[in-house]
């Protein structure tokens, strides 16, 4: 049957339009900074099979890895009216323990199975585990913090506060972690209310056959992009600077094949997973693979399942880029995705030269911080990530101090931080001459000093302190970021990009975030 080309845009955006207000309805329901300032969440709706509708424009890094969460709640789970599934398990979906996913089913009248599914990420600031945060220096998952296979959280409508209690006795600050799960809860609800309305208005027949088209456009689309890259095979590697507890640097290689309208992008030759926790799942690996292909879409099409069907993504089990369980991960879905992101992309820049930007700044310069709050006595646990230099472009230099890439959060402003938690930012600044030189130079990468008003401990996971983020067509690198305490009494403290320390009052740690590589040999004619 021919689709009304008006329909189907304004089913697009009615699509979208539900994930973001799922989005609209977390942020403002949430308890914890990470949620309400930070925007750390993603949301998404789902057809019968589980595949994706749409998305909000949240996190890369969440929405590609999300529907093997949303597989993993179906296979595993007999979902009814009125459930809601929660997960946060690597190896069954998740994709690390901090980013807990709620699956809630959406069945219409009459109906015995569901309709549509509805799902959202969000990362807690603690969920347990061996530090503050939950993002520790860790050799294995279970040194992380609490896993949660999939399991019904609400049954039939009703919280099983069972549940709920067993979670909340595993984390640090169970009063914020419970806001935003409830409000993970509502949003998920709003999405299921959204649906319920469109298919009564359009009927369910008309809204399921644009659904379907959405994802076929997507693939259509992505099909004759790909069939403009010349047909060959394009390789690229890059290298991690350690897992934490080795200073050897940990090697990601692809070769990306294009055959005429499809792309296997083959990670074989990647270095096995470490025993430090920077290892991505094969959700982690897909979702950053699938998103640099989507960049390449200059088209305003929905990224949903269509986008998957013409790229296949080979990823060796056992290597950094496919650990196996019970392998750590804190690291992986942060670091690992974004050194993905750039072999992928750097390959591309083989087959594109002119359209590909240099790397961006290939971190997220993640800082979790934890202790006792002297105003309150209460515990706190906070995690935030650092923006950095965005890479080059043909015809535009590389933006300064934004997140790139896996990450599109925003920074937790300074007055939210320091009224929610006893830390003072000191200095927050751009850094100036950390772009890579160029035609179109390197953003900028940022300084962030926190200084602390009482005891705390302090967990780095932070990469690109070794290897720069790399130029492109005679572009050069951007800076590379750097870690130091300021002690009280003055002494400084050089830190590894991944580190756990105890902070004390007057203490300050101070992050320097990489800048953007170069695009282009300078205006002078010399190579920077």
């Amino acid at each position: 049957m021919r689709l009304d080309p008006v329909e189907f845009e304004i089913f697009k955006n009615l699509f979208v339009s539900i994930a973001e207000e799922m989005g609209v309805t977390l942020c403002r329901t949430g308890f914890s900074p990470n949620i309400k300032e930070r925007l750390d969440y993603s949301c998404a709706i789902y057809d019968a099979s589980g595949q994706t509708i749409a998305q909000g424009d949240h996190l890369p890094v969440h929405l590609g890895a999300m529907p093997l969460s949303v597989r993993a709640a179906i296979d595993h789970v007999d979902m009814e009216p009125g459930d809601t599934v929660i997960l946060n398990d690597p190896f069954r979906g998740g994709t690390h323990l901090p980013d807990i996913t709620l699956v809630s089913p959406v069945f219409l009248k009459r109906n015995r199975t569901p309709s549509f599914f509805v799902a959202n990420r969000a990362h807690h600031s603690d969920v347990g585990g061996m530090s503050p945060g939950s993002m520790p220096l860790a050799r294995e998952v279970f040194q992380e913090g609490l896993i949660i296979p999939p399991v019904k959280l609400v049954k039939r409508g009703v919280l099983d506060n069972e549940l709920m209690s067993f979670i909340l006795a595993n984390v640090r600050t169970p009063d914020e972690r419970e806001g935003d799960l409830t409000a993970q809860i509502a949003s998920n609800r709003v999405g299921e209310a959204r649906l319920r309305e469109i298919t009564r208005k359009y009927t369910y027949k008309r809204v399921a056959r644009y659904a379907a088209a959405t994802q076929d456009y997507a693939e259509r689309v992505l099909r004759k992009t790909i069939s403009d890259v010349p047909n060959g095979t394009y390789r690229f590697e890059d290298f991690l600077d350690n897992d934490g507890f080795s200073p050897d640097p940990i090697f990601i290689r692809v070769a990306i094949r294009i055959i005429d309208d499809s792309a296997e992008v083959d990670f074989t030759g990647t270095d096995q997973q470490t025993s430090g926790g920077v290892n991505a799942n094969f959700a982690i690996t897909l979702s950053a693979s699938l998103y640099a292909f989507r960049c390449l879409v200059q088209e305003d099409v929905l990224y949903n399942s269509g986008i998957s069907r013409p790229v296949r993504v080979i990823a060796p089990p056992g290597t950094v880029v496919n650990a196996l369980h019970p392998s750590a991960v804190a690291g992986g879905n942060v670091e690992a995705s974004q050194r993905i992101t750039d072999v992928v992309l750097g390959a591309l820049s083989q087959a594109l030269p002119q359209m590909i930007p240099a790397a961006s700044q290939g971190t997220m310069n993640n800082v979790t911080l934890g202790g006792v709050d002297p105003r309150t006595g209460a515990p706190f646990a906070y995690y935030e990530t650092a923006g950095g230099g965005m890479g080059g472009r043909n015809g535009l230099p590389g933006i300064n101090g934004v997140h790139t890439h896996m990450s599109n959060t925003r920074n937790t402003p300074i007055e939210a931080l320091e009224h929610h938690l006893p830390i003072r930012i000191s200095a927050y600044s751009l850094r100036q001459g950390s772009g890579g030189a160029g035609q179109y130079p390197g953003g900028e990468g940022l300084v962030r000093e926190y200084e602390v008003l009482s005891d705390t401990s302090a967990t780095i996971l932070t990469d690109r302190r070794v290897g720069h983020p790399y130029g492109t067509q005679g572009g050069g690198p951007g800076a590379c970021g750097r870690n130091t305490i300021i002690r009280a009494n003055g002494t400084i403290e050089p830190l590894p990009s991944k580190a756990r320390v105890e902070l004390h009052p007057g203490d300050r740690l101070r992050i320097e975030t990489p800048g953007g590589g170069g695009f282009g040999i300078s205006a002078s004619g010399r190579t920077p």
